[in-house]
């Protein structure tokens, strides 16, 4: 190995230092952001050039080890750290964090349950910031939560069998409210329907989407319920008050996703990550197994067809914490200590550039 060598060995050391050092700074700097996961940067040896191979001993001599010269250093792995981060109070009854593993479910309103892959197709998500925005149960940057919706009123969840006409539904949709119901007959009569008066979503068995989105689908509702008290409990379960009617309202249950390999989640823009190859198959729980039973829709489909490992909602013992948001898994102790490391790491790489190249000054200057 020549003193270029050695300068090639620094120059991938400098490199892959400065690579450790952007994932101290990404973790500082998102200290504070609410459900960031702080990333692990670890080293590994570069290639090297066998000088010797070694050999065997014989009768008469010992056998010989390897020689070998190394080229540097490279990035070894960048990891997540999946763990549940400190809680942080906000007071606002909508917010909540999962108390353990899991994720959160959330996508776009119009999403094909039916396609092949349809469940990974949705983005999991750990800030639960959640509020209703047109109708509709959305997070801070206006996705749609997923989970399974009240169908009569009746809070009775994990009913099942194509023939169920209501009550807490399997199947995974977009959490919406339900309808308010323009008024029926006199108030005399015994089939009288008061106005304001809630009228729960189905769901059409041939394509698991909430039915009666919108007043347009039926000439009996009129937009969304007005409704005050709105919270969310801690087995998921959405309540309200219906405010022309009083009546308490149950909307739906949150579901959550959970991923064979929590640690190989892709993440992509602020605190959403996909479910790619290496994090495995997602199974879909609610906080508590509130809801149990089958999936019936689409979304239980892998490349096509029918997952078993999918099918069945998972049991689940975690639970939700209401009015807290989980922070940054950050912790300035390591970072700091680790940005210490790795800045003596880099100066001490630069050294060997410099005295390489006085070296070479020197084999240069040998002629004059």
């Amino acid at each position: 190995m020549s003193m270029s060598g050695a300068m090639s060995a620094a120059i991938s050391g400098l490199k892959t230092h400065m690579q450790a050092l952007n994932v101290v700074g990404n973790n500082i700097a998102n200290v504070n952001t609410n459900g960031y996961k702080a990333q692990r940067f670890t080293f590994k040896e570069s290639v090297y050039n066998t000088l010797n191979a070694g050999s065997e001993g014989t009768d008469t001599v010992g056998s010989t080890n390897p020689q070998q010269i190394g080229y540097g250093c490279s990035v070894g792995t960048i990891d997540l750290d999946m763990s549940s981060g400190d809680l942080v109070a906000t007071g606002k009854d909508m917010d909540c964090t999962i108390s353990g593993d899991g994720f959160f479910l959330v996508g776009p309103k119009d999403i094909d349950v039916n396609s092949a892959n349809a469940l990974k197709s949705l983005t999991l998500t750990r800030v639960g910031d959640f509020e209703f925005r047109d109708g509709y149960l959305t997070d801070g940057q206006g996705n749609v939560v997923y989970g399974f919706v009240n169908t009569t009123g009746t809070d009775t969840p994990g009913m099942l069998g194509a023939t169920d006409t209501g009550m807490i539904s399997t199947d995974l949709v977009p959490i919406r409210l339900p309808m308010r119901d323009m008024g029926s007959g006199n108030p005399e009569d015994a089939d009288y329907v008061a106005p304001g008066g809630t009228t729960y979503p189905g769901v059409a068995a041939d394509t698991g989407i909430n039915v009666e989105a919108d007043a347009a689908d039926d000439a009996n509702v009129q937009g969304y319920i007005n409704y005050t008290n709105m919270s969310i409990d801690a087995n998921g379960k959405i309540t309200c008050t219906n405010s022309d009617t009083k009546e308490v309202v149950v909307v739906g249950y949150i579901a959550l996703g959970n991923v064979e390999n929590p640690n190989g989640v892709l993440h992509t823009q602020g605190p959403y990550y996909n479910a790619g190859d290496a994090a495995g198959a997602i199974t879909v729980s609610t906080p508590g197994s509130a809801v149990t039973g089958s999936l019936r829709n689409g979304m239980i489909q892998v490349d096509g067809a029918t997952d078993p490992a999918t099918n069945l909602l998972g049991g689940s013992t975690v639970k939700l914490m209401t009015s807290f948001l989980e922070g940054s898994s950050t912790d300035l102790a390591t970072e700091f200590t680790n940005m210490i490391l790795y800045q003596r790491g880099y100066q001490a790489n630069t050294r060997i550039v410099t005295v390489t190249d006085t070296m070479l000054e020197e084999l240069v200057n040998m002629k004059r």
